[in-house]
């Protein structure tokens, strides 16, 4: 979408982007010179040099992938540009393939996207018109995005044999994809006439909070990781678990125990579990 296009809305989400990465980028800088500073002080020795600056990098780096977590989730994509790159992202397929695609764009006015809708929209629309495709006898495909208000409403259609169930085992990652986003995943299948696949994905995450005991909240991470921790996990299964960085798991730990008022990973696990 052309700036001079842009709705005033989308235009303030730019600014304030452009504001965020200009913000990020100074604080870049400054850690980046607070490292050259640590390394060339002539009052630290080189053990300690390094000490201070492994410590400082390390501070930074999980500052910096917590941002990006939260970055991701609170970054909009405007619904006809979302729906603009999954066209051409489809393009090579129905370009140089037998594959013929119908696009139904979604309505101008539609609510922005956040940005992990909106991949995983892309990402679930195309995983099913490969695994269609994959199937064989599948010549034309419909593709529909629309929204409600509340919800982007995908649907999915092929001129197929119309024996695709939800069971199949081609939409078994989509199903998954759909579930962790609390979506809603729907197939219909006509024999002879073909099969759909409709999504309904909402634009309004969760509830970004849960109650702990002693009035204590967590956000939905930590409470994924205190999950984990009350399971008996070390920091670097569940970095694997959440595909996150030991070191976030790390940060979050440190989070949970201080706003449970623990001391130790045992004591977290006894108040967790007395809730």
């Amino acid at each position: 979408m052309d700036s001079e296009e842009a709705s005033p809305g989308s235009r303030r989400l730019l600014v304030d982007l452009d504001r965020t990465v200009a913000d990020q980028a100074d604080r870049h800088a400054l850690e980046l010179e607070s490292l050259l500073a640590i390394l060339r002080s002539p009052r630290l020795d080189d053990k300690s040099a390094r000490s201070s600056a492994i410590d400082t990098a390390a501070s930074a780096l999980v500052r910096l992938r917590t941002e990006a977590d939260e970055q991701r989730s609170s970054i909009l994509e405007p619904v006809v540009g979302a729906f603009a790159r999954l066209r051409s992202d489809l393009r090579p397929l129905e370009r140089f393939g037998s594959l013929e695609i119908q696009f139904v764009e979604p309505p101008a006015t539609g609510r922005a996207l956040p940005s992990e809708v909106a991949h995983a929209a892309r990402a679930i629309v195309r995983n099913t018109i490969l695994g269609l495709v994959d199937g064989g006898d599948v010549h034309r495909v419909r593709v529909q995005w629309d929204c409600d208000g509340l919800n982007l409403l995908v649907s999915i259609r092929d001129d197929g044999p119309g024996d695709l169930t939800v069971h199949d085992e081609t939409l078994r990652p989509i199903a998954e994809r759909v579930t962790s986003l609390d979506g809603v995943l729907r197939v219909d299948a006509t024999p002879g006439w073909g099969s759909s696949v409709d999504v309904r994905l909402p634009l309004d995450p969760r509830s970004d909070t849960k109650p702990l005991a002693d009035g204590a909240s967590l956000t939905t991470r930590e409470h994924d990781v205190l999950r984990l921790v009350t399971a008996g996990e070390r920091n670097q299964a569940i970095a694997v678990q959440l595909g996150i960085s030991a070191n976030t798991v790390k940060f979050h730990v440190s989070n949970l125990l201080r706003k449970v008022g623990a001391s130790t990973r045992a004591e977290l696990t006894a108040l967790a579990l007395a809730r």
